[in-house]
């Protein structure tokens, strides 16, 4: 944002010339001395900032990013649990605010998880890791202490209860996709389908196992083997090569969740049942020519145009008319006169 700002004094135009410091890069959070190193370099950054000239040092943008808010003044206490929260930017990159720190979410391992790859993470049942990026593969970025790398959503649950609270609600009108490779099903919720079908996505779940709609029949299908009608496939075909789809979670063996109860998740009867209902509604919908219920049979519709009346002709004059009349009518004509 200052670069944009004060092109200049950010070295834009003339690298020389740049006075305003370089952001300390971001790093892992790899134990406490790490954390307290990077705690150092943020306040040499901040420091750096309110010594710039008062043009950059008392812009609103920066004034703003240093104002003490109330949650600032209030100490927590160890009873305190805060629940975990993520600034993000603006959509439309507006340079109203600048964004603030960027609190990972905690979630525990319901099974062990051995690793495959050297870019997965391995998991014991009970460890606690905070979650970088949540990708719609299902395939999650997790660190650990000095570990990090990618774990599935399914071998997850969040602390506080077993639902997942950033899934979306179903979207029975179906998102357009293509499937980039051939899957069978495993379990009879699933679906089979070959490479290259279009099919509707009713429902985007965060561990990658996405209700879709093939016709009137809907099921789980892994997100990896889709992609959206219209774009390239080769970064997901790469995905495909390197992780492959996550498991499912009914198919984890000896997983032990904290929780009292089971996850809410919906059945493949109610996701048929509302999708069924919704096509039926669109079906009526989009037949043309179909009469309300209340008009009477026969009437027209409103909207139909009316037919064109013939146009009517000009009066003749008394000249042309005595011209083409009978020879009665002009020995009548001439009497009246």
């Amino acid at each position: 944002m200052l670069k944009e700002m004060f092109p200049i004094e950010a070295g834009d135009i003339s690298p020389q010339n740049r006075i305003i410091p370089h952001l300390p890069a971001p790093r892992w959070y790899d134990g406490q001395r790490a954390a307290e190193n990077r705690q150092g370099t943020l306040t040499e950054y901040c420091n750096a900032l309110m010594s710039l000239p008062v043009k950059i040092s008392r812009c609103p943008h920066l004034l703003n990013f240093f104002k003490v808010r109330p949650d600032d003044l209030k100490l927590p206490t160890d009873s305190q649990v805060k629940k975990p929260e993520t600034y993000l930017v603006p959509k439309d990159n507006s340079l109203t605010d600048i964004t603030g720190p960027i609190i990972l979410q905690t979630y525990r391992a319901i099974a062990d998880f051995e690793k495959s790859s050297g870019s997965q993470m391995a998991l014991a049942t009970g460890d606690v890791v905070e979650v970088v990026e949540k990708s719609e593969s299902g395939w999650w970025f997790c660190q650990m202490k000095t570990k990090r790398g990618w774990v599935p959503a399914s071998y997850l649950e969040p602390l506080d209860s077993p639902d997942e609270a950033e899934d979306p609600e179903p979207n029975y009108e179906g998102e357009p996709y293509v499937t980039i490779r051939a899957y069978t099903a495993e379990m009879e919720d699933e679906v089979s389908l070959q490479e290259g079908e279009a099919i509707e996505v009713i429902h985007k779940l965060l561990d990658g196992w996405w209700v879709i709609r093939k016709d009137d029949i809907t099921g789980y299908f892994p997100s990896m083997y889709l992609q959206k009608s219209g774009q390239d496939v080769t970064q997901a075909q790469r995905q495909i090569k390197s992780r492959g789809a996550p498991p499912r979670r009914s198919s984890i063996r000896n997983a032990h969740s904290i929780h009292q109860r089971s996850r809410n998740r919906l059945s493949q009867d109610t996701y048929r049942r509302n999708s069924v209902r919704f096509l039926q509604q669109r079906r009526r919908h989009a037949r043309p020519g179909q009469q309300s219920a209340g008009s009477p049979r026969g009437e027209q519709p409103q909207t139909q145009s009316a037919k064109p009346q013939p146009a009517v002709p000009p009066r003749p004059s008394a000249d042309l008319i005595l011209h083409h009349c009978s020879e009665s009518t002009k020995r009548k004509l001439s009497s009246a006169v």
